[in-house]
This record gives structure tokens, sequence and C-alpha cells, in this order.
């Protein structure tokens, strides 16, 4: 059985962190690490390993604690929004597992970084255990700076494991099951922070747009240009250059050309059919970010 664990955490500056983190989960016995994505202007890393279900689950919590105990949340700054020091947990079925092995995985995770770090956890998408906390990004919408003023005094924000208060400099954090995602970026050759919003509220799904599709719209400052931020949830149902052409629909309306894209971690091959690379102007992209390359 192999589970893979991509957890995402509020630091992409600072290597010396990042690099205790790989260090953590590399010194789990039976977990393989695959990659480190470190992304400065969103002050984001992705970090991707795989293992059995109880070395994947130890190497999460291992990094988990890492996290918390070098990265503070009062003093990050980045495009991403972020509410917690480790962001995200997510666990995915690789090869002989289900979903269900994914979700027990999460919720075992999820205990124990409530209790032995004191972090409150909400449970996400298949392990969720309320269909309003399915959504990762109606969860973590008011953020860390939001979230310290909701949890312990709003009834509706009580997680689901943890204490009932938010970690000062850890925020909280949401650990679930899901099936693959790919983190996709699209630069736009423009400066307009607000058609990158405009694009991205077009395309995701929450709001009537491409199925399995999350979308923000930002400015990344040090690239001097907009950003569509996507979230592939399903490339099955909307695949990577479905994705490239609608926004390019919709930026050439607006009298805006495509600068660049990019594969933020891992992709499984099957979502970059031949010629794809050029077609969707992946920028920096590297055969080793495909997953099976990896294993």
């Amino acid at each position: 059985m192999l589970i893979e664990c991509v957890p995402n955490f509020s630091e992409g500056r600072r290597r010396e962190v990042c690099d205790e983190i790989v260090a953590a989960i590399q010194a789990v016995p039976g977990v393989r690490f695959l990659d480190l994505e470190m992304d400065r202007d969103h002050n984001r890393s992705v970090v991707t390993f795989v293992g059995g279900p109880q070395a994947v689950a130890e190497a999460a919590v291992a990094a988990a604690r890492k996290a918390v105990e070098r990265i503070d949340l009062t003093r990050h700054e980045g495009q991403h929004p972020r509410m917690g020091a480790v962001d995200v947990i997510p666990f995915v079925p690789i090869r002989d597992a289900s979903m269900e092995d994914a979700v027990r995985i999460a919720r075992e995770v999820g205990a124990r970084v409530g209790s032995e770090l004191k972090v409150p956890v909400y449970l996400y998408e298949s392990a969720a255990t309320r269909p309003d906390r399915r959504n990762l990004a109606e969860i973590r919408k008011p953020q860390f700076e939001g979230l310290r003023e909701f949890i312990g005094k709003d009834p509706d924000r009580v997680p689901d494991f943890g204490p009932n208060a938010i970690h000062p400099t850890g925020g909280c954090v949401a650990v679930g099951a899901r099936p693959p995602l790919i983190a996709y970026n699209i630069d736009l050759e423009s400066i307009e922070e607000k058609l990158a919003k405009r694009i991205a509220k077009k395309i995701r799904e929450r709001d009537g747009g491409l199925p399995a599709i999350k979308a923000l719209g930002l400015f990344i400052a040090d690239r001097g240009c907009a950003q569509v931020s996507i979230n592939v949830c399903d490339f099955t149902r909307t695949s990577l250059e479905t994705v490239f052409a609608a926004v390019e629909r919709e930026a050439s309306a607006a009298g805006v050309t495509i600068r660049s894209s990019e594969i933020i971690g891992l992709c499984p091959q099957a979502a970059l059919p031949p010629g794809s690379v050029e077609r969707l102007k992946l920028k920096g992209f590297r055969a080793d970010q495909v997953i099976e390359n990896r294993l």
C-alpha cells in the first residue's frame, strides 16, 4: 500500500527552515521524500513524500511539529491565503490503497496534531465530518488573522481535533484525504490584479465555472505581473489544457496574452499528453516533476 502526502507550509523564503522540515520527514523509516517546491512570492512551500500508512502518518506529524516550532504566522507575509504554519496536510491514495484508507490516516494524524502540538485541526474533503467543511477554501477564508478572532468564540468554528483556541504562532491546520491535485499557476502579460481576479472567478467551479477547479487572482510583485493561481482538483474532469484555454480566452477578451504557466510540485503523467508542455507555455518544467518518474 502506497500513500502520498503533500503538506503545504507557510514558508517559501527561508531555505534552512524548509530543509529542517524535509529532514524531519526523511528521518522516518519507510518514507520516500520526492519533492520540495518553494515559492518566494506566495511565501509557501509544498513537500511531497510517499510511503506505507503508518510511516506516512508519522512523517506528517514530524513535519507539522517542526513547522510549528520554526514558523511564526504573526510575522508571515505572502500572496497565498494561509491559516497555519503547516497550512494543509492532504493524504492521497496512490497504489493498492482506497480513499477510505486515506481518510483513516487523515483522521489519525489530525487527532495527533491536535493533542500533541495543541494546534486546532479541521478535517476537509473526503475526511470531513461536516458537509460545510469539505471545501478547504471555505475553512481557510478568514485566514490566520480572522480565525484568531473566531476560534473559541464562534460555535461554528469549533475544530474537529485540538484546542478550541488558535495556536498563537502556528495557527490551525486542515487535514484531509483527496484525489491527486495539480497546483497550477498562469502568469498574464498584465499588472492588473483585478483582471486576474475576474478570470479566476469566471473559471472556478463554485462560481459556475469549470468542474473541479479552484482559482485565485493575485499580483506577483517579484514577477511584475498578475497571476491566476489554480488548483486542478481532478484533471480527469478538467484538464490542464482546458484550464489554459479558458484563461487564455478570458485574457484575450481583455486584450491580454499569457506570459507563461507553471506546475508547482508533482503531477501525474496522464495530466501531460504529448506536446502539452509547449502548448501550456510551461516555464521551468522538469521531467522529474512527473510523479511516475520519481517513483
